[in-house]
C-alpha cells in the first residue's frame, strides 16, 4: 500500500494537521525558528548564539524558562524566543569561545638553539670534538715544524 494511502486513514483529507498529544495528554508547544528570527534576524547567527547558550546551560548556568523535559538546545531557543537571556552577553561569550590565544613566542635561548651553526647544522645535538691522533708533536723541533709546514704548502716558503 502506498505511503499516502496509509496517512489517509489517520486524517481526513482537508483537515489541518494537529500535533499528537504527548504523554501527559496536552499538545506540545514547540519553539520554532520563526519565533526566534524576530529577535535575531540572521539564521546563522541564531544557530551560533543558541548553541553557545546550550553550552552555557550544560556548564551549569541557570535556566530562565521551565525545562519541560527539553534538551539544552531547545531550552536555549525558547529562552531566546521569550527574551529571557541577554543577547549581548551571549555574543560576548561566543566571541570569547571562538577566539584563540596567540602562541607564546620562544625564549631567547630557544631561538639560539634553533639557529644552525657550523658545528651544529642538523639542529640541536651534542657536538663532541674528536681527539687528534698524537703525531709526536712533542718530539719535533721548531726547524722540523717549519719543514713540515713548507712540505704541506708545496715547498713554498
Amino acid at each position: 500500500m502506498a505511503m499516502w494511502r496509509v496517512h489517509r486513514h489517520f486524517r481526513a483529507p482537508g483537515t489541518p494537521f494537529r500535533a499528537p498529544p504527548n504523554v501527559f495528554g496536552a499538545s506540545m508547544a514547540r519553539v520554532t525558528v520563526e519565533d526566534c528570527i524576530e529577535k535575531i534576524p540572521n539564521r546563522f547567527e541564531l544557530v551560533l548564539i543558541a548553541a553557545q547558550r546550550a553550552r552555557n546551560i550544560a556548564r551549569g548556568e541557570a535556566i530562565e524558562v521551565e525545562r519541560d523535559n527539553d534538551k539544552n538546545p531547545v531550552v536555549a531557543l525558547r529562552e531566546i524566543a521569550e527574551e529571557k537571556v541577554e543577547l549581548a552577553a551571549l555574543e560576548g561569550d561566543l566571541i570569547k569561545s571562538l577566539s584563540r590565544a596567540p602562541e607564546p613566542e620562544p625564549a631567547e635561548e630557544e631561538v639560539m638553539d634553533i639557529i644552525a651553526t657550523d658545528e651544529n647544522i642538523f639542529g640541536i645535538m651534542e657536538v663532541q670534538e674528536e681527539a687528534l691522533p698524537d703525531a709526536g708533536a712533542d718530539d719535533l723541533s721548531p726547524d722540523d715544524i717549519e719543514a713540515a709546514i713548507a712540505a704541506e704548502l708545496g715547498g713554498k716558503r
